[in-house]
């Protein structure tokens, strides 16, 4: 597979279309291949934006690498790190810390000179450079074409979103999965939770509002439910549990769903004072 990922032959392009509630926007390009082995599908993926993100996190993990290693030689060479077993112990756990880029260095302590040698492994490096943005997608479905196999991953995490989105408001989290009725229960939530982000995204867009979850999540935020104490005379508490004032921003976004501005009638208890 590591051979398929490197060669440049029997890659195709994925065609994306930009969303209709963005239609300025700019897809990434992904490039899909197809093998089989074994009665099982694997789909080799390389994808332009996660070739960027890849790039950015091991840029990360290399400063951090060569920042401790810099901190390692200055400790033994000031001599405040002399032992060689504990200089040995110091870049073994300097290789623990940082395992994702250990392996694309050599790193050692020459004890004639008494200093940490490290260089990077170029080959190594460049390797790894060809595999940013890579990524395998692996079905037992035949029937797929290799986009199909692709599109349908992608609506898979579209669906995990959503999910994340919603499960802990509804309270369903943590779902253990030890039992058969409670892996259906969070796929049906899953499934829920795709139906109704979808059908509040498609609301909008019918009515000529190009907007996504996401952006009406983080307008909806500020918008919340609040708890008022009133304690009175005779010893008692009142609590009034309501929605706040909703905002401009918030009776708009209620109007296109068409639901009531108040999202909750006030809830009123009576409990004795603590006190």
């Amino acid at each position: 597979m590591v051979a398929d990922f490197e060669a440049d032959e029997g890659w195709e392009e994925v065609v994306r279309i930009p969303s209709l509630r963005n239609p300025a926007q700019k897809k990434t390009r992904v490039h899909i291949k197809r093998r089989s082995k074994d009665d099982v599908v694997y789909i080799l993926c390389r994808s332009e934006g996660r070739e960027a993100k890849d790039r950015a996190i091991r840029d990360t993990h290399d400063t951090k690498w060569a920042a401790d290693v810099d901190k390692l030689k200055r400790r033994v060479t000031t001599g405040r790190l002399k032992a060689a077993a504990k200089i040995e112990q110091a870049i073994g756990r300097l290789r623990e810390r940082h395992p994702r880029v250990a392996r694309y260095h050599a790193i050692r302590y020459d004890a004639e000179h008494h200093q940490v040698d490290c260089h990077a492994l170029e080959d190594k490096q460049t390797q790894a450079r060809k595999r940013e943005g890579s990524y395998l997608l692996k079905t037992d479905r035949q029937d797929l074409t290799a986009d199909e196999i692709w599109r349908t991953s992608i609506l898979l995490t579209r669906v995990e979103s959503a999910f994340r989105a919603l499960k802990s408001p509804l309270m369903e989290r943590p779902i253990f999965h030890h039992l058969q009725h409670r892996t259906q229960t969070h796929i049906f939530l899953c499934v829920l939770a795709y139906h109704l982000l979808t059908a509040i995204e498609h609301r909008f867009l019918q009515a000529g509002i190009h907007t996504s979850w996401w952006t009406l999540r983080q307008q909806l935020e500020t918008h919340q439910v609040a708890t008022i104490v009133l304690p009175t005379n005779d010893g008692r508490v009142l609590t009034i549990r309501k929605g706040t004032t909703p905002e401009p921003v918030h009776v708009d976004i209620y109007a296109t769903l068409r639901i009531p501005v108040e999202v909750m009638k006030p809830v009123r208890a009576w409990r004795d004072s603590q006190l």
